[in-house]
């Protein structure tokens, strides 16, 4: 089932079907300043260094289940090719059994901007019509400031991101991101944020 073998040769972007419905907008432009950073210097090394991990579904299609930031982040820069690992090859599975294995493996996430489930159909068909979550971009930021440790859980930081729509409003997340990020660590150390994955909070 897993060969975790890279494809060698590009695939286009636009052939790369997303399993989620929302991005981290500020997350997506954090990827592009740091691409602009090195497209001219090591562009081509770092496309090596960062495959995307796909599962090819029925019909030959490939399925992104991690970096959708940084597959959008490349595609409104104009890139059009990347090189992808093929997690696990699924192409005998009909659409409703795909689907469904995705999902129990944990490779799906139809949850829209609010956090909340949607049927797998309004997941969109390309990285461009991925919606903005705001709480996934300060899921991302509380991460790299020390909130809470890097995790293999999949799709750990919309696991922070729904854990942070219920202690910090929105409008603060939108106009006063540094504040936000302020109040996120704090309540990320404490004893309600401790099931989640990479909880860094002190232990007793």
């Amino acid at each position: 089932m897993l060969d975790h073998e890279p494809v060698l040769h590009p695939v286009r972007i636009d052939d790369l079907r997303p399993t989620q419905m929302t991005v981290g907008y500020r997350e997506v432009a954090r990827k592009r300043r740091d691409w602009r950073e090195m497209a001219n210097r090591d562009g081509g090394d770092f496309l090596g260094r960062h495959m995307i991990p796909v599962v090819r579904g029925p019909r030959d299609r490939l399925w992104i289940i991690d970096n959708h930031h940084l597959a959008r982040a490349l595609h409104e820069e104009g890139v059009q090719d990347v090189l992808v690992r093929i997690m696990a090859d699924l192409t005998s599975l009909q659409n409703r059994l795909f689907t469904t294995f995705m999902d129990n493996r944990n490779w799906l996430h139809p949850f829209d901007a609010d956090g909340h489930r949607r049927d797998v159909k309004h997941i969109p068909r390309h990285v461009s019509k991925l919606a903005d979550d705001p709480y996934r971009s300060l899921a991302g930021e509380l991460r790299r400031v020390g909130g809470y440790a890097k995790d293999e859980t999949p799709y750990s930081e919309f696991l922070w991101a729904d854990f942070l729509r219920r202690h910090i409003g929105r409008d603060r997340v939108e106009q006063h991101f540094e504040d936000a990020i302020k109040q996120a660590v704090e309540i990320a150390h404490g004893p309600k944020a401790a099931y989640l994955p990479g909880w860094a909070g002190p232990h007793h």
